[in-house]
């Protein structure tokens, strides 16, 4: 069970701008604040889409059943994370102090039943009440069957779901990254590389592939000459989880729900980051540009822009009927977080207004973003 000092240190983001002015950290949590999406929640579905590893929810069975694959994530290849996995905890269990054994045996199911690359265990309110030690568990596990088990405690009660997607990227950092090397470049890379083309290795933090949209952007970056390593965590590998210190630049896709795995790979591993957003024609180019800007390779600032330009005007043409339509609507959005402001960029770029938004789980940058 994490120490109310560990909880702080979450909540103190350095790299959260508004935590820099008001020196007070994020809100603390108060009660209550955790209905709609506890921390359990916000870890589980951060980490969710990493598509071929066996998730293993710790605690009693409706922990793992309201939520699961809530998001709509999708994967390419895997489909382990679809799987729900539940220790299933009861009274009796609790009662007479079986909780880490059955903890145990679940771990021994899942890699015998599915031989995944790693295992991550999320602890819930009742088996951190009890004071059940996953990490002691799961180092155990991981001795025993070879294959890494990574805990991942962020128990219910500890805050709100944006307090849980900070506890699951820490666990990445802390058990994942740096842990092997990406693989050796594709043939089509290599052969890209031999015509002067240098390719690049970035990631993307924060985006979860929701309805499969990332597969719409990920053609442009490989004709932009940028190797995605991974994207935490939409249709991600445990493999490629594992590389992203070798990246050159990250974009933080998601406002601020994994900043500390953007500060933290920056102060590891000296990788600069910025924040973007694929929704919309100008926020998009304004990503890849913010991609060319940051390498500083020059050969990629005119690839970029090439394709910017070819896209713009294909893009613009096929709007054109719909902007006639949509020209001067007035909208009121009501999504949460990140898309508060960057889906704002989008309906603008249909010549629609956007009257006001709602903004129940946006963070203070997400609101600073309404205006920009």
């Amino acid at each position: 069970m994490k120490s109310t000092k560990d909880i702080a240190e979450m909540l103190d983001e350095p790299a959260c701008e508004h935590n820099k002015k008001e020196k007070s950290g994020c809100a603390k949590p108060k009660p209550g604040s955790a209905a709609g999406g506890c921390a359990f929640d916000g870890a589980q579905i951060a980490l969710l889409p990493i598509a071929d590893v066996a998730h293993i929810v710790h605690g009693p069975i409706a922990c793992a059943g309201s939520s699961w694959d809530n998001r709509g994530t999708r994967s390419s290849g895997p489909g382990l994370y679809r799987i729900g996995m539940t220790t299933d905890l009861t009274e009796q269990d609790i009662v007479m102090g079986r909780s880490e054994k059955r903890l145990f045996h679940a771990i021994k199911q899942a890699v015998e039943s599915f031989n995944p690359p790693a295992v991550f265990i999320y602890n819930t309110c009742v088996p951190a009440l009890v004071g059940d030690d996953i990490n002691a568990t799961c180092k155990e596990a991981t001795e025993r069957w070879g294959v890494p088990v990574v805990p991942i405690d962020a128990a219910g009660f500890y805050g709100t779901k944006n307090l849980g997607n900070r506890i699951a990227a820490d666990a990445m950092i802390k058990y994942v990254v740096g842990t092997r090397d990406p693989d050796p470049l594709p043939p089509a890379a290599i052969a890209a590389e031999k015509t002067g083309i240098k390719i690049h290795d970035v990631n993307l933090v924060g985006e979860y592939n929701i309805a499969g949209e990332f597969w719409h952007v990920l053609p442009l970056l490989d004709e932009m000459g940028l190797r995605v390593l991974c994207t935490l965590s939409g249709d991600a590998r445990f493999r490629e989880v594992q590389t992203m210190h070798k990246a050159e630049v990250n974009m933080m896709v998601c406002s601020k729900a994994m900043i500390n795995v953007a500060r933290k790979l920056e102060q590891q591993y000296q990788i600069p980051w910025f924040e973007g957003s694929f929704y919309g024609i100008t926020d998009t180019s304004q990503a890849l540009r913010d991609f060319a800007r940051i390498i500083a390779d020059p050969d990629l600032t005119a690839r970029t822009e090439a394709i910017i330009a070819r896209e713009e005007n294909r893009i613009r043409a096929a709007l054109a009927p719909w902007r006639e339509r949509l020209k001067g609507k007035r909208v009121l959005l009501f999504t949460g977080g990140v898309k508060s402001w960057s889906v704002i960029s989008a309906l603008q770029d249909l010549g629609m207004v956007v009257v006001a938004t709602g903004t129940k789980k946006s963070t203070e940058e997400d609101k600073a973003g309404f205006g920009n």
